[in-house]
């Protein structure tokens, strides 16, 4: 492996890399040495961090549903096995579900791996590391890689041994015993959502086990859920809930059952979405206020944290309705996450932090970005609700939406994209300043954001940088139709200027 560049291999705060042939111009880099090497990595890690030898750790490991998951999970728990660690292999199970595994009676693991990559083609994977206190930090990630690279890993005398155990059922129980206590169904305990038609979309993900081993002991009827069965080729839709596609599949399937309601998972299920019984989608702005609606209610004033590009009526809802805090913050959800715990190490009640993609995390729940937990809070709501003769949704009556949203992705194409997108961040600020009725928002953690409030325009926009890819996504939000065309006009007098910036998204 000398010469391999392991740094291209680091998304952030996990691993990401393309395990499988089949797209053209996407060489594969992360193959079963590699994937081997990185749980040697990991276990080496570990051990300085906890402070044990590798021989005493415990570490569970599983999988999604992708093509190339059996083969790198065996990789990688034949490397930890080789530093002589004891390891669970959990087989098909959620992201969420793997940090668990440090945390449940009966557990108790040094830390854990989930092989996914999210919602990306079938032809990429990835790894997930977990301590008990979290998800590692793009930092770790960094010193992990680094490791891997000097490959000075040394292995035990003896081996260690690998155990299989059945962890989704235990998280799954967990997630059952949540639910019946909140709900506290003072006829049905054991089953609150009896009388409920819940309709689950796997995606044909990891996720699939929610309907047979939630929703189904808590009485609901399953009937018309679809896409439950693992399968790696995602032959009917992305698993996604940001997916245009994936959300019309499941609001279709909740009016063509006469649903009560309706769940969406990403591939590993640390993503949620939902759909009303009407067939409206509950995700994005809508999915955020309803969770904080929850959320202010059990924890009154408390802040709430999203990431940057929620718009404005969710601001008026949270603080205005809601009377909590509403505390804008980057994109990316680790970035949100860890800013939630650092405004509660600082003293400011925290609850909730969550980005508008589905990624949503509790402070009950160790800040963990757990779908079928924030999914679980809806439907204990949900039962509620029909206890006292309400729908779920009275809770966001008043909740301002957009005419108009949008958003529009800006290649650019100069070769250090970083400084050039900086330059168009630094210089817009100059042009909006000087823009009749634009006025630029303070206490913004990225990028720009402005408001335009001239009555043809009456919105928001925000440019801000990717932070991966050479892109700066402009997101445009209005109250009045043709609005965002309105505001989209004046930035695109912007825009040309920039000779470097592929402005097609805008055309």
């Amino acid at each position: 492996m000398e010469g391999f560049d392991w740094k291209a291999l680091q998304n952030g705060s996990d691993i990401r890399g393309v395990a499988l042939e089949g797209v053209p111009g996407e060489a594969v880099n992360l193959t079963r040495a590699i994937a081997h090497t990185l749980g040697k990595a990991f276990a080496s890690w570990l051990a300085a961090k906890v402070d044990k030898p590798t021989t005493e750790l415990t570490l569970a490991v599983g999988r999604d549903s992708r093509l190339s998951g059996p083969d790198l999970m065996q990789a990688v728990m034949e490397g930890i096995t080789q530093m002589g660690c004891q390891v669970y292999d959990c087989a098909m199970a959620s992201t969420p579900a793997m940090f668990m595994s440090t945390i449940l009676p009966g557990w108790n693991c040094d830390g854990a791996i989930m092989l996914t990559a999210s919602h990306l083609p079938f032809n990429r994977n990835g790894l997930k590391f977990f301590t008990a206190q979290g998800g590692l930090g793009k930092s770790d990630i960094t010193e992990l890689l680094t490791l891997a690279a000097n490959g000075n890993l040394p292995e035990a005398a003896t081996p260690g041994s690998t155990q299989s155990r059945d962890l989704i059922s235990a998280y799954a129980a967990h997630l059952v015993q949540t639910i019946r206590g909140a709900v506290n169904h003072p006829d049905n305990f054991e089953q609150p959502l009896s009388g409920l038609k819940i309709v689950v979309d796997a995606g044909n993900g990891a996720g699939g086990f929610y309907a047979h081993k939630v929703l189904v002991p808590l009485g609901a009827d399953i009937t018309g859920s679809q896409f439950l069965e693992p399968d790696g080729t995602f032959p009917n839709h992305i698993p996604n809930p940001e997916n245009k596609a994936a959300m019309a599949s499941i609001c279709e399937a909740v009016i063509a059952q006469h649903a009560d309601f309706g769940i969406i998972f990403d591939t590993d299920v640390d993503r949620g979405a939902a759909v009303d019984g009407e067939g409206r989608e509950l995700n994005r702005n809508r999915l955020i206020a309803l969770i904080a609606a929850i959320v202010l209610r059990e924890y009154p004033g408390s802040t709430i944290v999203t990431d940057s590009i929620t718009s404005e009526g969710l601001t008026q809802f949270i603080e205005g309705e809601l009377q909590g805090t509403h505390h804008r913050f980057r994109r990316g959800y680790k970035n949100v996450i860890n800013e939630a715990i650092r405004l509660n190490n600082e003293g400011q009640a925290c609850w909730l932090a969550i980005e508008t993609s589905g990624h949503g995390a509790m402070k009950e729940n160790y800040f963990l970005d757990d779908g079928a937990y924030l999914v679980s809070k809806l439907l204990v709501e949900l039962a509620r609700a029909r206890q006292m003769g309400r729908s779920l949704t009275d809770l966001i009556a008043s909740l301002k939406e957009p005419a108009e949203s949008e958003e529009f992705r800006l290649t650019i194409q100069a070769p250090d994209f970083k400084a050039y997108g900086s330059t168009v961040i630094e210089k817009l600020q100059t042009f909006a300043a000087e823009q009749s009725g634009w006025t630029i928002v303070p206490k913004n953690y990225e990028g720009i954001r402005v408001s335009c409030s001239s009555p043809q325009e009456d919105g928001w926009f925000l440019l801000r940088l990717s932070l991966h890819d050479p892109v700066l996504p402009l997101n445009v939000e209005s109250n009045v139709e043709g609005g965002v065309q309105q505001i989209k006009q004046r930035l695109r007098t912007f825009f040309q200027s920039f000779t470097e910036l592929d402005l097609k998204a805008l055309q």
